[in-house]
């Protein structure tokens, strides 16, 4: 963006995957374009990656709000230029074919992505936290909440957790 001589406050980086449009950055930018104004992104998969949002977002920017767009790795999606009904007809078109290709990408990383994660937990893998071993006395304590010698926060507190964990562990201990 600076190479094509856009000043840092007029950037706005998005950090969110573009599979929608709910991004703080992107509603951000959408309140401070205003009719005339130019808005460069570098590929149309930054812009999203869901082809009708793409085509309801392109019409929104260009036809509500008068904005001008200039895709920079495709010279054919700048709108300032063929404004005559050629230009916008191939602009129009390469924008459905550019749409078509990023939410596909996106349905493709997800499958792939999907196919890993089965794969790797047929190989055994664990995901998320390991867990904390239960302490020493957590039998001892249960047994005794059980019996209504202790409550529930009693019986916690003794075994240095938390009362949902405690209770957690005790019902996943139960139906073993």
């Amino acid at each position: 963006m600076h190479e094509f001589g856009i000043n840092d406050s007029f950037i706005y980086a998005d950090k969110q995957s573009g599979k929608d449009f709910n991004r703080p950055q992107y509603r951000k930018l959408m309140k401070k374009l205003k009719p005339g104004d130019l808005l460069c992104i570098l590929s149309i998969d930054r812009l999203g990656r869901n082809y009708e949002e793409i085509q309801n977002q392109w019409r929104i920017l260009t036809k509500e709000k008068g904005v001008d767009i200039c895709v920079i790795d495709m010279p054919l999606l700048d709108t300032r230029q063929g404004k005559d009904l050629l230009g916008t007809f191939i602009a129009d078109l390469v924008l459905q074919v550019l749409s078509f290709v990023a939410q596909n990408e996106r349905e493709n990383i997800r499958k792939r992505q999907a196919e890993g994660i089965a794969a790797a937990k047929k190989r055994g893998v664990k995901f998320g936290r390991p867990e904390k071993p239960l302490p020493e006395n957590f039998e001892e304590i249960h047994k005794s909440w059980r019996n209504k010698e202790l409550t529930l926060k009693q019986a916690a507190v003794a075994c240095n957790m938390p009362v949902g964990t405690f209770y957690g562990k005790a019902i996943k201990i139960e139906r073993l």
